[in-house]
């Protein structure tokens, strides 16, 4: 068995990085909370990128409902911790990475040293973690730390960016002192404002915000590793543009559609609100 080489391992990244960007990338560290659908596929993409260092965080396990999205699940898993698994197969890529695993997920007790000496937060929290997020979200926020989530909606993905001094977590989505049902609606409206994966949602039903349920694809979550991966590497080596919120990106592969949008005020812009009180009659009506 070959001895693990770092510079021979990520040596076909070369060409897309230069030789000094690829050492950047080895010496950064990136915060990802959640280790489920897209938290393990940004673990995993961002290995193989030549990420060096993590700190990761998930209190779930493993359940066999979880087999047709998360890379981590399989009948070997099932009550498994998705932290530690998702650990040991980053280390299975990169032996010599660094990963600090918070296996009680984030929370107010450990946040401190959850966002230690990091680089940039990618939020893969569970869509319903809104006070999780939340807590996340500000934290970045105040203290500069760039800041992405993307949500696998349909088969693509919908990608928000926080950058320190622009428009924060809370000036888009509003999520203050709100019940959970309006957190629901102005986050299922703010990733994605077009809703252009609703129109081939071949079953209303299986969208039930008041029980916290709702479809998802393993290639959404795969999407969203691979533009969540790609944003990071243009904030870590300070190359390419990046539209940050209150600019937002929907990539769907069904619709074969790319879908720019700019919502200025977040959830108190006027199309917003539209799109937000349509949402309400469709899915809403009953909850």
């Amino acid at each position: 068995m070959e001895d693990f080489q770092y510079d021979v391992a990520f040596s076909r990244n070369i060409g897309w990085t230069t030789q000094d960007e690829q050492q950047a990338l080895r010496k950064a560290r990136i915060a990802i909370a959640g280790m489920g659908g897209v938290g393990g596929s940004h673990l995993l993409t961002l290995t193989r990128l030549g990420i060096g260092n993590f700190n990761i965080a998930d209190f779930d396990e493993y359940g066999i409902e979880n087999t047709n999205r998360q890379v981590g699940a399989k009948t070997s898993t099932y009550g498994q911790k998705k932290a530690a698994t998702m650990a040991a197969m980053a280390l299975d890529i990169n032996p010599e990475l660094n990963i600090q695993s918070f296996d009680d997920g984030l929370n107010r007790d450990n946040i401190e040293r959850f966002f230690s000496k990091i680089d940039i937060y990618i939020d893969g929290l569970d869509f319903f973690a809104f006070d999780a997020r939340e807590l996340a979200f500000n934290y970045c926020h105040k203290h500069d730390i760039p800041a992405i989530t993307a949500a696998p909606l349909g088969t693509g993905a919908a990608t928000l960016i926080f950058m320190p001094g622009g428009t924060s977590f809370e000036e888009y989505f509003g999520f203050k002192n709100q019940p959970e049902l309006e957190k629901t609606l102005r986050f299922f409206v703010g990733l994605a404002p077009s809703l252009a994966h609703t129109s081939y949602l071949v079953d209303p039903s299986s969208v039930d915000f008041k029980a916290r349920k709702g479809p998802s694809t393993v290639m959404g979550c795969e999407i969203c590793a691979s533009v969540t991966a790609t944003q990071a590497l243009k904030i870590l080596t300070g190359r390419g543009r990046i539209l940050a919120a209150p600019h937002g990106i929907q990539y769907d592969p069904f619709l074969n559609q790319i879908k720019h949008t700019w919502r200025p005020g977040g959830y108190r812009n006027p199309i917003t609100r539209f799109v937000m009180n349509k949402v309400k009659q469709a899915f809403l009506s009953n909850a």
